[in-house]
């Protein structure tokens, strides 16, 4: 399956939502300027919605950890959240968990970068 996503505001984060499979870096080149330009227009708390990302492989974990950096550097964060248990596994196993910000919902997600902003 092809990788997607599609976008939505919600207050002062950016969320993205993930299809499919991220398994090769050009895939997602698309999203990644989605996220610079985001990050250069003043929105640097991003959202990853992984419910509807079916696998996720190391090239696909490289893009998210280059969107972390963009938006850490930026002054913001990310958030990941609806992770189903095999991507759940490889972020435990390569200890990224303990890296991004993994929420069970996108509402709970949203409540952290808020909180976190003030």
């Amino acid at each position: 399956m092809i990788f997607q996503y599609k976008t939505k505001e919600s207050g002062d984060i950016k969320v993205f939502h993930l299809f499919g499979e991220l398994i090769d870096r050009e895939q997602p080149k698309i999203m990644v300027d989605d996220v610079i330009e985001t990050i250069e227009k003043g929105t640097v708390n991003i959202l990853l919605n992984l419910k509807e990302l079916r696998y996720i492989n190391s090239s696909g974990l490289s893009v998210l950890i280059n969107i972390l950096t963009k938006s850490r550097k930026a002054g913001g964060d990310v958030a990941i959240c609806c992770v189903n248990d095999k991507n759940q596994e490889l972020l435990h196993i390569t200890k990224l968990d303990s890296i991004f910000n993994v929420c069970a919902s996108e509402e709970d997600a949203v409540a952290l970068l808020n909180k976190q902003s003030v």
